[in-house]
């Protein structure tokens, strides 16, 4: 697999995180790869096989794109020979404002949205191996779409505390960074992301966790759940078993020798 990220212009950074792009080979045969949780949603473009979410009902096809909103659980994802992917990084509290889109918990969305228009432009560059032009397309089209719409500055405010906080924060605190009560601020934000201050707080806190235990999967768990907040490491392996399934230590052993994904 290869991955790239890509730093958004200044202009962009209060409503994403970055544009990233992966290309996967998974060869002749048609193959499962998972994805988990994490603090962001995203506007998902892929390009060459066929791509579709692994449900109890089957295979459900993938147009392209699609938005991948916050998940609670593991999503896993079936497809063959060479995928190659190019996707936005959002924060979840300004996606929908962002498309002009109703909020909502579904972790998955398929668009009827202008922004599909992009996908035969951006399949021309991405079969050309023009990677570089198709994200100045997407980028145009994101600061277009940017000078249309103001961000709620109470959300900006509670968003910059929450990832500087990496999480660990509470809910009053975060209302306090953005000079908002409680109640407001709680209002706001289900009524941009679908979820509540909480919710996402305990995804970007996670994911933390879980990019530590990835990279370095022998990291000490005990000392993981003190440096990130957490009440102790039980609180912590009931966190990372309700988005994953599986507790940390177990986590780490699947990750042992995989350092550089």
């Amino acid at each position: 697999m290869q991955h790239q990220e890509f730093a958004p212009p200044h202009a962009l950074r209060d409503i994403i995180k970055c544009f990233w792009y992966d290309s996967i080979n998974l060869g002749a045969l048609p193959s499962n790869f998972e994805v988990l949780p994490d603090g962001y949603a995203e506007i998902i473009f892929h390009f060459g096989g066929a791509c579709s979410l692994v449900s109890d009902d089957g295979l459900q096809p993938l147009p392209s794109p699609f938005i991948m909103g916050l998940l609670n659980q593991p999503a896993v994802f079936n497809t063959k020979d060479r995928m190659e992917i190019i996707a936005i990084r959002c924060f979840p509290w300004t996606v929908f404002d962002l498309l002009g889109l109703p909020s909502g918990k579904d972790g998955l969305r398929i668009l009827e949205h202008p922004i599909t228009r992009l996908q035969a432009t951006l399949d021309t560059c991405i079969r050309a191996g023009r990677i570089d032009e198709a994200l100045a397309q997407l980028q145009q089209y994101l600061l277009d779409a940017r000078a249309r719409i103001t961000i709620d500055n109470t959300l900006f405010k509670a968003g910059t505390a929450m990832r500087e906080a990496n999480g660990a924060i509470a809910v009053s605190q975060v209302a306090a960074a953005a000079h908002a009560t409680v109640r407001t601020l709680e209002r706001k934000f289900k009524q941009s992301s679908g979820y509540s201050v909480k919710d996402v707080s305990g995804l970007i806190r996670f994911e933390q966790a879980r990019n530590q235990l990835w990279h370095y999967p022998d990291s000490n768990i005990a000392g993981l759940a003190q440096e990130l907040g957490y009440t102790d490491q039980s609180h912590l392996s009931r966190e990372f078993k309700r988005y994953t399934g599986t507790t940390p230590a177990a986590f780490a052993r699947k990750h042992r020798g995989k350092t550089g994904q």
